[in-house]
């Protein structure tokens, strides 16, 4: 079961895989995180910031979960407005679960 809402059929392929990825983390609260950040905006995203979005989704869940919540300071290479946007994402942890279809 995930929490997908988006349909990924107008995505093109890298879209399309970086939304399951941001759906399948590891961590459930990295999933809400991630997979409601990439539905609200990976239609519109640049090039250049799928790059970088792509570089933070490597990094262990562990690390991100303590640098989005705050209990870590952020290293200097996520210092970026692009991690800004991600940390201040706030995800519905009560939206209702369904599998897509």
């Amino acid at each position: 079961m995930t929490g997908v809402t988006l349909t990924s059929a107008g995505l093109d392929p890298r879209r399309r895989r970086i939304l399951f990825r941001c759906w399948h983390r590891g961590i459930r609260e990295m999933d809400l995180v991630f997979g409601q950040f990439a539905e609200a905006e990976i239609a519109t995203l640049s090039e250049a910031e799928l790059d970088e979005f792509e570089t933070i989704m490597a990094e262990e869940d562990n690390d991100l979960v303590r640098w989005i919540m705050g209990t870590w300071p952020v290293p200097e290479r996520f210092q970026t407005p692009m991690f800004s946007r991600l940390a201040a994402y706030t995800p519905d942890f009560d939206k209702p679960l369904r599998t897509p279809e």
